[in-house]
């Protein structure tokens, strides 16, 4: 699929609004590791566009105490793929991610 033509206002418009989506999902990132937003949290919130778009993975590797080998185990452990973004969780795959990070 072709790219459709910008004009640059409108490719200005477009990289501002991209940069801020990134600033909001660092900011909650930066909350999610300090413990002010709980992971129950972020996953009730799905109909948020920042929380939605986010990867599984790097939602979890922004948990306290998880890095990236753990989450990348963890999500093949409960089969979820490491492309899947938040909003695209089933209710199971919720659960078990609550289960197994209280």
């Amino acid at each position: 699929m072709a790219l459709p033509k910008l004009s640059d206002a409108e490719r200005r418009a477009a990289l501002k609004k991209a940069a801020a989506a990134r600033q909001a999902r660092a900011e909650l990132k930066k909350k999610l590791k300090s413990g002010s937003v709980k992971l129950k949290e972020m996953l009730s919130t799905t109909d948020d566009p920042i929380v939605g778009r986010m990867k599984v993975g790097n939602m979890l590797e922004s948990l306290p105490g998880v890095g990236k080998a753990r989450a990348t185990k963890k999500m093949k452990e409960l089969e979820i793929s490491p492309t899947r973004r938040v909003q695209g969780l089933g209710a199971n795959q919720r659960a078990n991610l609550l289960k197994e990070f209280k």
